[in-house]
């Protein structure tokens, strides 16, 4: 029994699913294309409709296949989902003459997706098109300002509607407005991370059989705890890969080696600085040292694979936000490749094993407290997988990368000094080519200008910049100027997730 989120193309249905999988119910997400036939195989007790990026009345815009509204389960329409829904039954739908964008308040609410919810509702728009003319038999539950028809529903036909994203965090009682869709369902809530691991261990099983395992490590939570679960389900067939590809952090080689080793996960560390950096010399597109990175990251396990193997699969820790920003969501923008999504050769030798390419970092981290990964570990923020690349904009240079590491050990080490670090979810530091004058000594410099990023979000998919304290940022500034001295002026990131991205590449 489940709940069948139909996607559309939107950057936040993934969201939809995840926030089900914390109310406790089994959730799954396929095309909005997927037939009839696809969709009963799931058994599923209430259908959602994504929102996406078409409008309804243009020529080809997707819709559920033949049938699915006819299930004879409670349906949620999300954004271009409440829109379908309407339009489907007869009502109007058309450009709005304000597009609503960013929070709402809702000036009044009601009706059973409403129920219990009780004083402020803010809701996170995002919408160009309208609702304007009703369907017979739904009626408007809730409205905004500037959208008279923000909510609707059919009790009869069980048919419910929202023009907001109760999925996103900037909907702060969204969770229980889903909650009450799964009342409305009758979903059995007993869906959690011991569920998760099974599952994952059982898949993994199955789809290696006999084969052999070569694992992409790099210390992080995803490809640590991705070890663990992997040494519980395949065992002695695996094989861990460190490639120190001499993008990462200030001693981040020897951390890896003193967390991993003594937890039993054979480890083969590979020093391949040399290559990497020959093939991103003059490179400045960010897109393409994502892919040179991949490419080189891939060639290494083959040279591994070589003399280690042989291997029948690659493993990697890819999550769900890696997959839909590199256009792997059916449908969803590319927004920029990841190494481990994007940047794959045609020609790889290797079947790919990723279980967790369905799960958020909240999800891989509940998993990894679970598999036993120690804390020091578990709760560190992430670190990409082209490393320090796409925090040195535009072309890297050794010399440009040993600035970047001094200046992101002060901060990181900063944050902890101050008991800062686990209030941010992921921070960053970023050698920007922008030099400016300044004064040191009663001296003139011309300096680069490093940026330092701190966010904090529940999913990655959204974030807000990290307030930090202005005494801590004043703190941070004067230490990087004093003790790297090709820096002389330091930023501060205030930009969310969106419009801008957590990594500045």
């Amino acid at each position: 029994m489940s709940v069948v989120i139909l996607d559309f193309g939107s950057q936040f249905t993934r969201l939809i699913a995840r926030r089900f999988r914390e109310l406790g119910a089994y959730s799954v997400i396929l095309p909005g294309t997927a037939s009839l036939e696809r969709i009963r195989q799931e058994n599923p007790q209430g259908v959602v409709l994504s929102g996406g990026p078409s409008s309804v009345y243009d020529e080809g815009a997707p819709r559920p296949a033949p049938g699915v509204l006819d299930l004879d389960v409670p349906v949620l329409g999300v954004c271009y989902g409440m829109q379908f829904l309407a339009h489907e039954a007869g009502g109007d739908v058309k450009r709005a003459g304000k597009r609503e964008y960013g929070k709402a308040d809702l000036t009044r609410y009601g009706g059973q997706l409403f129920a219990g919810i009780q004083g402020e509702f803010v809701a996170w728009m995002s919408h160009s098109d309208s609702v304007t003319r009703l369907p017979e038999g739904y009626e408007v539950v809730a409205e905004t300002e500037d959208t008279p028809v923000t909510a609707i529903e059919n009790p009869v036909t069980r048919r419910y509607g929202v023009q907001f994203h109760p999925e996103v965090v900037h909907t702060p009682k969204g969770g229980q407005l889903l909650a009450n869709f799964l009342e409305i369902c009758g979903v059995t809530r007993d869906w959690n991370a011991e569920h998760i691991i099974e599952e994952l261990v059982d898949g993994v099983r199955a789809q290696v059989g006999d084969g052999r395992v070569l694992l992409a490590i790099s210390g992080g939570v995803d490809s640590s705890t991705l070890g663990l679960l992997l040494a519980r389900a395949v065992g002695e067939k695996l094989t861990a890969v460190f490639i120190d590809h001499g993008l990462l952090r200030l001693g981040e080689r020897e951390q890896v080696e003193a967390a991993l080793r003594p937890l039993g996960v054979n480890l083969v560390t590979v020093d391949a600085r040399a290559e990497f950096m020959a093939a991103l010399e003059g490179v400045s597109d960010p897109e393409q040292k994502r892919k040179i990175i991949g490419r080189e990251f891939i060639r290494a396990f083959e040279r591994e694979a070589r003399e280690y193997g042989p291997f029948d699969f690659l493993a990697q820790g890819t999550l769900y936000p890696d997959v839909i920003e590199s256009a792997g969501g059916e449908g969803a923008a590319n927004i920029k490749s990841h190494h481990n999504v994007g940047g794959l050769p045609d020609d790889l030798a290797f079947k790919l094993v990723e279980p967790f390419r369905t799960l958020f970092k909240d999800e891989v981290r509940e998993i990894a407290r679970l598999l036993g990964l120690p804390d020091a570990v578990r709760m560190r923020h992430p670190f990409p997988g082209p490393g320090l690349a796409i925090r040195c904009l535009g072309a890297i240079s050794e010399e440009k990368l040993d600035i970047l590491k001094r200046v992101d050990d002060i901060f990181i080490s900063g944050l902890r000094e101050f008991g800062l670090y686990d209030g941010c979810s992921q921070a960053l530091a970023i050698l920007t080519p922008i030099q400016s004058v300044g004064v040191m000594g009663d001296e003139r410099t011309y300096s680069y200008t490093a940026a330092l990023r701190a966010v904090t979000t529940d999913d990655f998919m959204t974030a807000e910049w990290a307030r930090l304290p202005y005494d801590f940022l004043a703190t941070m500034s004067n230490r990087i100027v004093n003790q790297v001295h090709e820096i002389n002026r330091v930023v501060y990131d205030i930009t969310g997730k969106p419009p801008a991205t957590i990594e500045w590449e």
